[in-house]
């Protein structure tokens, strides 16, 4: 059969869009095959690879469906942005926390310096379950990826809660991050300076001489801490040692979740 011009438009986008994405794909696994290669850096990265990554293969695999559907894709976009982390509650050993100014890509391909976060590190974490949220979008419509572990997550709540995620030497990269309901911290000095504060044995990256830290105040486990409702508007998850995830599930969802 002898496609109109439309058609044949259309089938040539589609093939360039496939293209496009198994290059994509191809470079991110040979990247991640690269950093587990190299000895200096050991451990799972969220953010800038593996959550940003995963919405473009959902994508392009889904670009048949939608086209046979009638939603002709002009393209999908997958940028370095935030994405949301909530859990019932955290509580955490060997804590430690600075406020840095790390390098963040953007879709134009620049890299800027000039955003004020906060880098949290726990040597030892439990979360009572896990819920990420992603916006991406694909042919000009908001999709959401979420990614749930554990006990299902509902919100805050100064009541008690049972962690049932373990993590050890987690990090987290965020511009917000607060607490929905009691905070307890232990054993910790606030104001201490940013090149002081360690976790694990290591200072923080992006750490700074006077900036502002919150670290031990001595003594053996470190500074503490318990969060009853976790909130965190993170750029980064950085798991440098190991992660229980309980009941792991990643989906794609139409539109912009608020909440898995």
């Amino acid at each position: 059969m002898k496609l109109s011009d439309p058609w044949r438009s259309t089938a040539s986008r589609l093939g360039r869009l496939r293209a496009a994405g198994a290059r994509q794909a191809a470079a991110w696994n040979e990247r991640m095959l690269a950093e587990d290669a190299d000895e200096t850096r050991r451990g799972t990265r969220w953010g800038h690879s593996t959550l940003a990554a995963l919405p473009a293969v959902v994508a392009i695999g889904a670009l048949g469906s939608a086209l046979a559907g009638g939603a002709l894709a002009a393209g999908f976009n997958v940028t370095h942005q935030p994405f949301t982390l909530t859990s019932n509650g955290v509580a955490g050993d060997g804590f430690g926390l600075i406020v840095n100014t790390p390098a963040l890509g953007g879709p134009d391909g620049k890299t800027r310096t000039d955003t004020g976060m906060t880098r949290v590190g726990f040597s030892e974490a439990r979360l009572a379950g896990l819920c990420g949220v992603v916006h991406q979008s694909f042919a000009g419509l908001p999709y959401s990826l979420l990614l749930t572990a554990g006990q299902e997550v509902k919100g805050g709540s100064d009541g008690g809660f049972t962690p049932d995620i373990a993590a050890k030497n987690l990090y987290l990269q965020a511009t917000g991050l607060k607490s929905l309901g009691a905070t307890r911290l232990e054993n910790t000095v606030i104001g201490q300076s940013a090149d002081q504060v360690q976790v694990a044995g290591e200072p923080l990256a992006g750490a700074q001489p006077g900036g502002f830290g919150l670290g031990s105040a001595g003594g053996k486990g470190g500074a503490s801490i318990s969060l009853r409702g976790l909130d965190a508007r993170a750029h980064a998850a950085e798991i440098a040692g190991s992660m229980e995830l309980p009941g792991l599930n990643l989906r794609v969802v139409p539109g912009s979740a608020k909440s898995c």
